[in-house]
């Protein structure tokens, strides 16, 4: 069986014209039965699967399998809390709960730094699943959620248009999207905006990436690796090129995902809103990666707020969000990865936080009369984007290959 599924062709989700080919003559059943106002359930069911079964043929049979061990497990899982939170509401069950959800993830990303390769229950998504699992175990916790069944929570864990690789969703919002079908106007207006996000992420991914990824940055990558381990100009443009194709490839992506999600009659929320627009780095996270971001913010920094808050572990409000914000970036960079720039990633912009609420608390002291013009605005945004682009270096592991493995 095996051998005969690596025999079939592997399609990643966005990764070539024909792939959207047959995505669109797939979906247009729904589509059709959308406008008429009724969700072909069952059809998009067998959609779903068929083209998620096509991601994980060919090499990634063995993801494949991780992927349905891991969607069994954390049904039961969150099945079983749900269950248990109608009737009690212990803080043991429900960080036990969350421990258990997690820790494949964990073991994935612990595991090349403990042994040296991959494990064997790692498939790409993993981390997005992750998250939408632990989410949903935080929401019934929250006891927001008044109803949940096992079909309705797989159907949002493994939604097609989204599984790899985000945007993350949360599941009383996609479920109450999903539940509710769009009127005929709005869903038009959805189908436009489809088509908008489609020829963007086209742009992007297929067509400015190609350029970052396939000429620029690699011979930018060459001339820095002429004169290692010393640092050169040609490493800043490796800097600048890798954060153009982090950003395009990405963004086009998540565009892609989207856009057959509003097709699909879903409205998945948007990952990227110019980011490099941004004026300081707070509001550049509320920009860049944003389900992630806000992911973060609602269940990591909020809630430590609230529990140092309540516990009074902090007599400033200062040293408590300090505190909050270095522990959400550095948590963020060890579910990156366990490598040494991964974390040193996360801790920068945990640190550039802190300094960017500093300042803003020093400014307001000492110069209230300072106005926003567009030149300051200018160089606030210069700032900020040669310092996401500095730490993105560092995020590409290139230094690493620079100075140790060259």
């Amino acid at each position: 069986m095996l051998n005969w599924l690596q025999t079939l062709p592997n399609y990643s989700a966005y990764g070539s014209p024909t792939y959207f080919i047959y995505l669109i003559i797939a979906i247009i059943p729904l589509m059709i039965g959308i406008y008429f106002g009724k969700r072909l359930v069952w059809y998009e069911a067998f959609v779903s699967f068929l083209f998620i079964f096509f991601m994980f043929t060919g090499s990634s049979v063995q993801q494949g399998c991780s992927l349905i061990a891991y969607i069994i497990y954390e049904t039961i899982l969150v099945m079983w809390y749900f269950h248990y939170r109608q009737k009690h509401n212990t803080g043991w069950g429900f960080y036990l709960l969350a421990f258990l959800s997690i820790l494949p993830l964990v073991i994935v990303k612990v595991t090349p730094a403990m042994v040296g390769h991959n494990s064997l229950l790692g498939f790409m998504g993993i981390s997005y699943l992750t998250f939408r699992a632990v989410g949903t175990i935080i929401e019934t916790r929250d006891g927001v959620l008044k109803e949940l069944n096992w079909w309705k929570f797989i159907r949002f864990m493994v939604f097609m248009p989204t599984i790899t690789s985000g945007p993350i969703d949360r599941y009383r919002r996609f479920a109450t999207d999903y539940q509710a079908v769009p009127e005929r106007q709005e869903y038009l207006k959805m189908v436009d905006k489809a088509i908008y996000y489609l020829f963007l992420g086209f742009l992007y991914k297929f067509v400015i990436t190609y350029f970052f990824a396939m000429q620029w940055q690699p011979f930018m990558e060459k001339m820095a690796m002429l004169s290692a381990p010393h640092l050169s100009w040609w490493v800043v443009g490796v800097a600048y090129m890798y954060a153009g194709n982090l950003f395009f490839d990405f963004a086009g992506y998540s565009l892609f995902a989207v856009g057959i999600s509003y097709l699909m009659g879903v409205k998945t929320p948007m990952n990227f809103n110019k980011p490099f627009s941004s004026p300081n780095i707070k509001e550049f996270w509320n920009r860049w990666h944003m389900t992630l971001s806000f992911w973060f913010r609602d269940y990591i920094f909020m809630r430590f707020v609230f529990l140092a808050t309540k516990k009074r572990w902090f007599k400033s409000r200062n040293a408590l969000s300090s505190t909050a914000y270095m522990l959400n970036m550095i948590i963020m960079g060890f579910w990156h990865g366990v490598t040494w720039y991964y974390i040193l990633y996360g801790f920068l912009h945990g640190l550039a936080l802190v300094v960017n609420d500093a300042w803003l608390r020093y400014k307001q002291k000492h110069f209230k009369n300072l106005k926003s013009t567009w030149l300051t605005k200018g160089i606030a945004i210069l700032i900020t984007f040669n310092f996401v682009v500095f730490t993105f270096l560092i995020f590409s592991g290139f230094l690493n290959k620079l100075w140790f493995t060259h």
